[in-house]
């Protein structure tokens, strides 16, 4: 897993102007940033009338779409995927996930609190709270940032998520599930994976290699 961090607050507290700003300093400090954005409600990225939406309304579980600088996946789940399999599968190539949302999920966070909406926060009592950006006077052991102190929450970020990120080379999903994996695993499975690997023709310098296992095959439905 690549170092994730979690922006967090009621709608309208100021998230996204804050990611927004947060993410041009990091880029500019040669970070790359990879965001995941949470919504309850669901959404759709799709147009009526498109070729893929068309594709998707006839009954295609999956549609994929391709050009020479971008590609897009939309895809039906059974139940919903959790953050650790979403950054795992597609996001892996940042330096640092930042997701909006996920109040409960298990990522280091920071709350913004806008007294325009709500004084009170959603998170003071979560462990794994690691600031405030607000205008707010709030007490609970952590650091406070104003709310267009953009520097400083950028500065906060590099220092206490970024530089603090123990390298992980190795992700396991069993299940859809993100398995935390002890060293000596990781490294047992890295060490196997890359040497069984690059003693394939054309695989000698392998880096970045992706394997999935399936057990049985996919059962046919009437």
């Amino acid at each position: 897993m690549v170092p994730v961090v979690s922006i967090i607050g009621t709608s309208g507290s100021g998230k996204t102007t804050l990611l927004e700003q947060v993410i041009a300093r990091l880029k500019r400090r040669g970070w790359r940033v990879a965001i995941l954005k949470h919504d309850a409600h669901g959404f759709e990225i799709d147009r009526e009338g498109k070729d893929s939406w068309r594709h998707k309304k006839a009954g295609a579980k999956t549609v994929a779409l391709s050009s020479p600088d971008k590609f897009a996946v939309i895809r039906d789940t059974a139940v919903e995927w959790p953050p650790e399999r979403i950054i795992a599968s597609y996001l892996t190539d940042a330096d640092i996930v930042i997701t909006e949302g996920f109040k409960k999920g298990p990522f280091p966070k920071i709350e913004v609190v806008r007294a325009a909406h709500s004084k009170k926060p959603v998170c003071g009592k979560d462990p794994l709270l690691l600031a405030y950006v607000t205008d707010v006077a709030l007490k609970g052991g952590v650091p406070v940032f104003g709310l267009d102190d953009y520097n400083g929450v950028t500065r906060f970020i590099e220092k206490e998520v970024l530089r603090k990120a123990k390298p992980s080379t190795v992700s396991l999903i069993v299940d859809g599930e993100h398995v935390p994996l002890k060293p000596f695993i990781e490294v047992l499975l890295r060490e196997a994976v890359i040497g069984m690997t690059r003693s394939l023709k054309g695989c000698e310098k392998a880096r970045d290699v992706e394997i999935k296992v399936r057990r049985s095959a996919p059962r046919k439905r009437k």
